[in-house]
């Protein structure tokens, strides 16, 4: 997969910084989640998880936010983003089968416009498919440059797995 990234990036020089953007909203995106169920006490969203039978509603509303806020952060700067990806995916995939699967495929369910603007039904899952498929691209991929991996990498003598020796040559990709 790397060699198809980095033969990509042969042919359109800018596709190197394509996972910035994506960081950037996935990790925002998260941190956002997180802060609004901070903002909101964590005991609002395990009386919510509760109510859907999460078990240990309080532990999981604290893991929830602390995962959303932490792992939002991590993504936003490259850092370890394979390892924290994994929590994250499944965040998304508990919302997925325990909140939106009932409600279809769409984000957007517009159920009437009326003087005080448009009126929406509940989201389904395609949002939650979204920030999968770009965790997915940046595991896959790489984070990209600009990335607190990279420098760990680069103080400790080591080489970042996006950036091994095989494909520093670029002229030596297809």
């Amino acid at each position: 997969m790397r060699d198809f990234v980095l033969g990509l990036s042969n042919r359109f020089p800018g596709a190197s910084w394509a996972p910035i953007p994506l960081r950037l909203i996935v990790g925002y995106g998260f941190m956002e989640h997180g802060y609004a169920k901070l903002s909101r006490g964590p005991d609002a969203f395990a009386a919510i998880l509760e109510a859907m039978a999460v078990p240990y509603p309080h532990f999981m509303a604290w893991s929830t936010i602390l995962t959303e806020l932490f792992g939002g952060l991590a993504v936003i700067l490259g850092a370890f983003v394979t390892i924290v990806s994994a929590p994250m995916a499944a965040v998304l995939l508990v919302a997925l089968f325990k909140v939106h699967l009932p409600y279809g495929f769409s984000s957007i369910k517009l159920i009437a416009v009326t003087a005080a603007g448009a009126q929406f039904g509940p989201p389904g899952y395609e949002v939650n498919l979204l920030y999968l498929a770009c965790l997915a691209a940046l595991v896959m991929g790489g984070a990209g440059p600009f990335t607190i991996d990279s420098l760990i990498s680069k103080r400790s003598g080591t080489v970042a797995p996006a950036h091994s020796p095989q494909f520093a040559d670029r002229s030596a990709i297809g």
